[in-house]
């Protein structure tokens, strides 16, 4: 982790030297020294990372390395303060800038003296490094020490020796991987199972090689784990041992001594003309795979290929390469989890009554990890059944237990070889997620901005910090540490979370590193130098006592508005980011504009109101979010903020079950912050509409852009600067009015970036330029009201995944023509007053699988063709006739009520006293609909929400 600190001090420190050096009087050359001395040491920081769990020596000099360089950034950071103090003007000015120039002097020579004093810690602390070279040079040879290594195989190798007594709910994904190995194509197969460390897959894959009948399926088997510290020719060695032990033959003579492609042609030969299967198990990384696959043959005999892995980009890939299954591995269900909980804890035996709520809660926070569940059972099998005490201490100390119980080692092992095996960069970003509470839905989107504010992202040639930062979460998701817990219709994550354990070992990563401080318990304590601060639920004022001046990242999740008063009244002028999020503000905090170097500032979610004027002193702001706030004008001082790159204004009022959105009257000159990607909602109802309209064509960075009551004769200039934001990928236009024409013909040459496009107003045609949008995967219309039918144009739209149409259409019927709509999923059609029917053509939206008609009361019977939908999952029917709502839900006769038979959802309902009532159609074992009613649900947001 120290690399990553120092990485960043010397970003900052090459800017220092770039821009400010020159007003430090006798410094330079200590803090040329220091970046000297970091750039030396810094090639090893990645090698005592390794070594940093196993070596108490190398952790304090690890420790003391970091803890220099967070105080070097202070010292450059507060110097940068000094030299940009606003003195005001006249001669209110002049006075203070002769007293200021007394302090000045006296703080430039307090931090020339600090800077000498960190140099020479800094040559102690590097001479230490040499002191333990020897070590990092052993360490670089081997990046895993051998007893590591081998202590991790050895608990692999009692996963390969457990009993089917052991074992629970694993004969289903069991049968399913054996009924792949034994049927299907001749064509040689890779089938991938992958997931976080603990969930069973080098269990589950055992029991599937051991199984009689593929040992007799198949002429050669080899079970090949692949080491992390092992080179590719000890693993291919391993196979050409075990294959020639199948077929009874001899090694090779010298193949000990070849080199990995002879290794694999003698391997591919052997297997050319045998049906053969060979499991690959805790595969890491794909270069391993990239080695290994040519060595085995596409032969025509029906061979396979078993792949475990954390990386689902490695499963993914091989699947697509060789062809295959990709088998995600599903934590155990509640019932299967407390059946082993019982198994283990209590030896077979039920869990007494008095135990029931403490075991429950703690196999909650096992999340249907196997290893968790078996791990925390063999800690609570030794404790006092009769002493509830034993127990709760157990339920309240787990992050404890982790840290200290010997019967918790392999678990916490397990857990954190993931995080072990990071690039430094993406430890950053992981140990983050431990400021967010315990499971906590963590909104993509605001994750990877706080990445950027805090410094975790490296700038990349050709791409945006915001574009690295979302590949830094691909690739903590493909590694499987973060889950998705929502993804949007289109397919991108929206919400995410990680596993209770994972968090509890991060958190104490974080804790042993200064990582961050996370306190929701009165009596936790910071520490005296807190760089990230997460408050969960209100505390005492205890610490106030306890200085934050070093502060540079502030959370809060919970409190009350007495201790956020306590907390902002402090020195916290370094802050870099201050996340407030549906905290109990009302006003804005005034001392927040004195923060200079804040990158990320929250409100989203409070009662705010108004935005001072001196907001404009934030001169390093990135992120601004008011979202779901009160705040409906910006001052013009925000115009000076030209860092901004998210300007997020806007919020929501739900009125009948129809949303309304409201953004911030825009400022003309808004094309003055040109570093902006993403600007949400900006109001256009004024009469220098114009000039606002060619102001966005400046903002050349843009992603994403919303408009709120535009007019239509502000269209034209609209469409000249849209044809200027070449990045936009998100479009929302809305009129000032839904009977006013939005006038969008004159986009010419539209962004080819664009994605998602939500229009709302009346359209005397459908822009023509909509569909030569190939990469448009998500489109709504609202209130249209078209003459002709917009399908004819939308239909051969290539990636269009989801079709919302509200009030489109004023004729009287539909029709999905044959091979249109190719990849669409979702279709919701809304209140279409003259629509009498629809039709589905065959070969139509051959992937619909949801689709929604609400409010088209002139309906007469379900959609035409709709048996033609095979892969239609979700049917939904709201504000409906009722005559056609009786046919398919009493009418067992009805040819309507045979159709949707086959759909294994179906929901219908109407809207009452602010709310929907919902009933849901149950079927019966066989399949069929009942005619009785199923599921019933009260809900304000059932139907799609037309956000």
């Amino acid at each position: 982790m120290a690399e990553s600190v120092v990485t960043h001090l010397l970003t900052k420190l090459t800017q220092f030297f770039e821009n400010e050096v020159r007003h430090l009087t006798g410094g330079q050359e200590e803090a040329l020294s220091v970046r000297g001395e970091l750039e030396r040491v810094r090639a090893f920081l990645r090698v005592a990372d390794t070594l940093e769990e196993s070596d108490d020596e190398v952790k304090v000099w690890v420790k003391q390395l970091r803890n220099i360089a967070y105080e070097m950034e202070d010292v450059l950071d507060e110097f940068s303060l000094i030299l940009r103090h606003d003195h005001g003007v006249g001669f209110t000015g002049l006075i203070s800038r002769m007293s200021c120039c007394i302090r000045n002097l006296k703080a430039r020579y307090r931090i020339t003296s600090e800077i000498k004093h960190i140099n020479s810690r800094v040559k102690d602390i590097c001479d230490g490094h040499r002191r333990l070279r020897h070590k990092f040079s052993r360490a670089q040879q081997d990046q895993s020490s051998t007893n590591t290594d081998n202590t991790w195989q050895d608990h692999r190798g009692n996963a390969l020796l457990l009993d089917k007594t052991d074992l629970v709910g694993i004969e289903r994904p069991k049968n399913e991987l054996i009924g792949r190995l034994l049927k299907g194509a001749l064509r040689r197969e890779v089938i991938s199972v992958v997931g976080m460390g603990g969930l069973g897959k080098t269990t589950l894959v055992k029991q599937v090689y051991e199984d009689p009948a593929v040992k007799k399926h198949f002429t050669i088997y080899a079970w090949i784990t692949l080491s992390r510290s092992s080179k590719i020719e000890e693993h291919l060695k391993d196979m050409l041992d075990q294959i020639m032990r199948v077929i009874r033959k001899p090694v090779p003579p010298g193949a000990n001594t070849m080199n990995s492609h002879w290794l694999k042609m003698i391997i591919k030969d052997l297997l050319q003309r045998r049906r053969y299967l060979i499991v690959l198990d805790d595969a890491w990384h794909i270069n391993k795979w990239d080695a290994i696959k040519h060595a085995l043959p596409n032969n025509g005999h029906g061979s396979r290929v078993i792949i475990t892995t954390r990386n689902a980009d490695l499963a993914s890939t091989s699947c697509k390469e060789f062809s295959g299954l990709l088998k995600d591995m599903e934590p155990l269900d509640p019932a299967q989890s407390w059946k082993l909980f019982c198994q283990k804890t209590f030896q077979e035996n039920s869990c007494p009554s008095h135990l029931e709520e403490i075991c429950k809660y703690i196999l909650r926070k096992c999340e249907g990890l196997p290893l968790a569940i078996v791990a925390i059972s063999g800690v609570l099998a030794t404790k006092d059944k009769q002493r509830i005490d034993e127990w709760d201490v157990v339920r309240r100390s787990l992050r404890a237990e982790i840290d200290g119980n010997d019967r918790l080692k392999n678990l916490k092992r397990v857990l954190s070889l993931s995080f072990s095996d990071l690039p430094y960069y993406l430890k950053s970003c992981f140990l983050h997620l431990s400021v967010f509470p315990e499971r906590h839905l963590i909104e993509r989107r605001r994750l990877t901005r706080l990445w950027v504010a805090e410094g975790f992202v490296e700038r990349q040639e050709g791409k945006t910090l915001d574009e690295v930062a979302k590949e830094y979460f691909s690739e903590l998701l493909n590694r499987s540490l973060i889950q998705v817990a929502e993804t949007t219709t289109d397919g991108r994550v929206k919400l995410c979370r990680i596993h209770d354990f994972q968090r509890e070992i991060i958190t104490s990563k974080s804790r042993d590193q200064t990582f961050a401080t996370i306190t929701k318990e009165q009596t936790d304590m910071w520490p005296e130098k807190v760089r990230r601060l997460s408050l969960h639920n209100s505390l005492q004022a205890a610490q106030q006592n306890r200085s934050l001046s070093h502060l540079r990242s502030l959370y809060m999740f919970g409190v009350d508005r007495g201790f956020i008063d306590l907390v902002l009244g402090c020195d916290i002028k370094l802050l870099n980011v201050l996340d407030m999020q549906a905290t109990p503000l009302s006003k804005f905090p005034v001392q927040v504009v004195d923060w200079y170097y804040l990158r990320y500032l929250s409100f989203r979610h409070t009662e705010i109101k108004t935005i001072p004027s001196s907001i404009g002193r934030l001169q390093n702001l990135e992120t601004l979010d008011l979202k779901y706030t009160n705040v409906t004008r910006l001052p013009v001082e925000i115009l000076k903020l030209r860092k901004l790159r998210h300007l997020l204004v806007y919020r929501y009022e739900n009125i009948s079950y129809l949303y309304n959105k409201y953004g911030f009257k825009a400022l003309t000159d808004i094309g003055a912050l040109q570093s902006l990607e993403k600007l949400c909602y900006i109001e256009a109802s004024d009469e220098r509409n114009d000039i606002l309209m060619r102001e966005l064509g400046k903002l050349t960075q843009l992603s994403r852009v919303g408009i709120l009551k535009l007019r239509k004769e502000d269209g034209r200039a609209l469409c000249s600067s849209i044809a200027k934001l070449t990045n936009l990928c998100a479009l929302s236009v809305a009129s000032v009015e839904d009977d006013e024409i939005l006038d969008l013909q004159h986009l010419t040459s539209p962004p080819q970036l664009l994605q998602r496009i939500y229009l709302r107003g009346r359209l005397e045609m459908l822009p023509n330029w909509l569909a030569t949008l190939n990469s448009l995967v998500k489109l709504h219309l609202r209130w249209s009201r078209l003459k002709d039918d917009p399908l004819v144009s939308l239909q051969n739209l290539p990636n269009l995944v989801h079709l919302e149409l509200l009030q489109v259409y004023e004729g009287k019927n539909l029709c999905f023509k044959s091979k249109g709509f190719r990849k669409l999923r979702i279709l919701g059609l809304d209140n279409f007053d003259e629509l009498r029917s629809v039709e589905v053509e065959e070969g139509a939206m051959p992937c619909l699988e949801k689709l929604i008609i609400q409010r088209c009361k002139l309906l007469e019977k379900l959609p035409s063709g709709i048996e033609h939908l095979t892969k239609l999952k979700v049917l939904e029917f709201f504000d409906m006739p009722d005559e056609l709502v009786k046919k398919f839900v009493q009418d067992e006769q009805d040819k309507d009520y045979q159709k949707i038979a086959r759909i294994p959802e179906v929901y219908y309902g109407y809207w009452r006293d602010g709310g929907w009532d919902v009933q849901s159609i149950e079927r019966s074992s066989e399949g069929n609909a009942s005619p009785r009613h199923g599921t019933s649900m009260r809900s304000s947001e059932f139907p799609p929400c037309w956000k």
